[in-house]
């Protein structure tokens, strides 16, 4: 019992790690490194849960190191990847410094750019408020961080791997990435109930929504790749709404 409590823990700990590393790729401008870093720690994020669960070993610690781990990994590293977006958006971008041994105070920031780091604001208002909020224990109230990281990194993976001239035009766009950004914000704090993938049963009626969700997103990314991605989060995001009107119809 000793040792298996820690193995949550553990998992959660290599989260924070693979976001540490996607701060270091998103702070140096590789981009698609740290979009790769971001999702394996979304995968251990997955998994800690599960681990927690399935050793009967929840603990206080376990829930605030979690939330510290998403903080880095789904907040931090979509705010830095953001604002070196909008900064490529600019038709003045000038290019960030790196003398590492300069004595000089050289305030090299993109005062426009710095409106992506909102990102990383209300992700961690919306980790503090689900700590504290128990009506999020079989669904979401606003869209959970790692959903939204996942549509902020999708972009500089469209941009390198996707060849669609009009997309990559539209995610190059400074306003574009300015609502995108405040649009980010609004659903991650908004009091929008959202489905969770928990299965308690396996049966397809107590979970026709879930299921059909699952098959969407497979279709979705075998046809679409990279574009896909921001596709589901807005499926996942109107498979919700409408569902909630069904519910109190």
């Amino acid at each position: 019992m000793g040792l298996k409590k820690h193995v949550p823990n553990l998992i959660t700990s290599l989260n924070l790690l693979s976001g540490s590393i996607a701060v270091i790729f998103a702070v140096q401008g590789n981009l698609v490194l740290a979009a790769i870093f971001v999702a394996a720690g979304i995968f251990f994020d997955f998994f800690d849960g599960l681990a927690a669960r399935a050793l009967d070993v929840k603990s206080e610690v376990g829930l605030q190191l979690d939330s510290l781990a998403d903080v880095v990994t789904s907040g931090v590293v979509p705010g830095i990847v953001m604002y070196q977006l909008i900064i490529k958006a600019l038709p003045s971008s000038g290019s960030l410094s790196t003398d590492w041994n300069s004595t000089e105070f050289d305030l090299n920031l993109q005062p426009f750019a710095l409106i992506g780091l909102l990102i990383i604001v209300a992700s961690a208002y919306r980790l503090a408020k689900f700590n504290v909020d128990d009506r999020q224990t079989d669904s979401f109230i606003g869209l959970p961080t790692p959903a939204n990281a996942l549509l902020i990194l999708s972009l500089p993976l469209i941009l390198t791997y996707e060849s669609v001239p009009m997309i990559n035009q539209l995610i190059l766009n400074e306003w574009f990435l300015v609502g995108l950004t405040i649009l980010s914000c609004i659903l991650l704090n908004a009091e929008l109930p959202l489905f969770a993938l928990k299965f308690s049963v396996w049966g397809f009626k107590e979970n026709k929504l879930r299921y059909f969700f699952i098959i969407s997103c497979l279709l979705l990314i075998v046809f679409l790749k990279f574009i896909a991605i921001p596709v589901i989060i807005l499926l996942y995001v109107l498979l919700s709404v409408i569902s909630n009107r069904k519910a109190t119809a």
